[in-house]
């Protein structure tokens, strides 16, 4: 799962929404990711402040 830092992270939701797999959640605090990541690295790409980092499985 991708690693996010909390304090980059503007939850703008941009990764959200590139997510092919709708595998991304936004709560008030941090980012959560369900089991149906594939670690595409998209979110990671597209993230505008570089606030996902490609995690390992």
């Amino acid at each position: 799962m991708p690693v996010e830092n909390v304090n980059k992270c503007l939850h703008c939701g941009l990764c959200v929404g590139s997510c092919p797999n709708n595998a991304i959640f936004l709560n008030e605090v941090r980012l959560e990711f369900n089991e149906d990541c594939t670690e595409c690295g998209l979110c990671s790409r597209i993230c505008p402040v570089g606030a996902l980092t490609p995690g390992g499985k």
